[in-house]
């Protein structure tokens, strides 16, 4: 696995846990201190993130940061 391929894995389990707690980008963005435009772009693999930004994401959605990981990495 690639880097690209992973930042997509990642954004495509972003999305995951986001639509299971049935959240936008913009109600998701009032819950955390991230633009509603950068969590699209997260989602879609265009941006490597920092580990402080998988923290707010980790608040908003209520789950613990490891949860963003549980992808296959074939």
């Amino acid at each position: 696995m690639d880097e690209m391929d992973f930042l997509r894995a990642f954004g495509k389990r972003l999305q995951q846990l986001r639509k299971s707690k049935e959240l936008s980008y913009r109600k998701m963005s009032t819950m955390c201190d991230i633009d509603y435009s950068d969590i699209s772009k997260i989602e879609k693999g265009q941006v490597n993130i920092q580990l402080s930004t998988i923290l707010e994401l980790s608040k908003a959605l209520e789950v613990e940061p490891k949860e963003f990981f549980e992808f296959n990495k074939d």
